[in-house]
């Protein structure tokens, strides 16, 4: 991996599910600490109507969020948050903020951010139902595909790859979270790579830390760093090359991104 600090590079990666329960958030998290050990790192919330990020980054009280910045109120930079090594841009959890919100400002909220920063996650939306929710897969560089080991999961990972592709986001890797069993994933992950771009980045075992992560609300790497779920997201960020991309032209083609149509 590259130094940390090296300004000349920022990549925009979208992690996504296509469901709910896969533990796209937790993912979010793990896979930014152990980026940030190697890059400046900033998670977003992009889950403008469902978010929980701020719960898993002890952010639960701060008063200024994402919804405040896509509403036109405030400054992105006032609703960044230094947390576990890594800058955080949580969103809210109102209806207010959520009605109030315009989810085609989230280009220019993540062109301004990419002047700071190496690696930009995108935590998205669970499922792809609205505009709001393909957008961030529409306007990353690449995507993390994050699966369980069952067909249901793949399917809608394929729905995120589908998308992704469409609209020339590449596929950085898959991810499979929550694996209960070792010899069931085998097979599923053999599925999974005749059918996914990219590799398989690791398997997360199911994992009592990462639940009482969530409880404490701290991301798993810092509640239990030394964990087999935390090693193997470590595993897994290893496998991102991170690509180097002018951050001026990354915030031009942000500003200038179509926002899509609905799904």
């Amino acid at each position: 991996m590259t130094p940390k600090h090296h300004r000349s590079m920022v990549e925009v990666f979208a992690v996504a599910s296509g469901k709910g329960g896969t533990g796209k958030t937790t993912s979010t998290l793990a896979l930014g600490m152990a980026l940030a050990d190697d890059y400046d790192v900033t998670v977003v919330d992009a889950d403008t109507g469902m978010a929980n990020l701020l719960f898993h980054a002890d952010l639960a009280d701060v008063e200024t969020t994402l919804h405040d910045a896509l509403a036109g109120e405030t400054p992105v930079g006032d609703a960044v948050y230094e947390r576990f090594g890594m800058r955080v841009v949580p969103c809210g959890t109102s209806l207010a903020g959520f009605r109030d919100a315009d989810p085609a400002r989230l280009r220019e909220v993540v062109a301004r951010l990419a002047a700071d920063t190496d690696v930009i996650l995108l935590d998205s939306a669970a499922a792809l139902g609205s505009r709001a929710a393909v957008l961030p897969i529409v306007l990353a560089d690449r995507v993390v595909v994050v699966l369980q080991p069952t067909i249901p999961s793949l399917s809608d990972g394929l729905k995120v790859q589908e998308y992704a592709t469409t609209y020339d986001t590449g596929v950085a890797g898959t991810l499979f979270n929550r694996v209960r069993d070792d010899e069931a994933i085998d097979a599923i992950a053999e599925k999974a790579a005749r059918y996914f771009e990219g590799p398989t980045l690791a398997t997360i075992p199911e994992s009592d830390a990462a639940r009482a992560a969530r409880r404490a609300g701290e991301p798993l790497l810092a509640y239990a760093p030394e964990s087999p779920a935390a090693d193997a997201f470590r595993e897994a960020a290893a496998g991102i090359d991170v690509a180097a991309g002018d951050s001026g032209a990354v915030a031009d083609r942000f500003r200038s991104a179509v926002v899509p149509e609905e799904p």
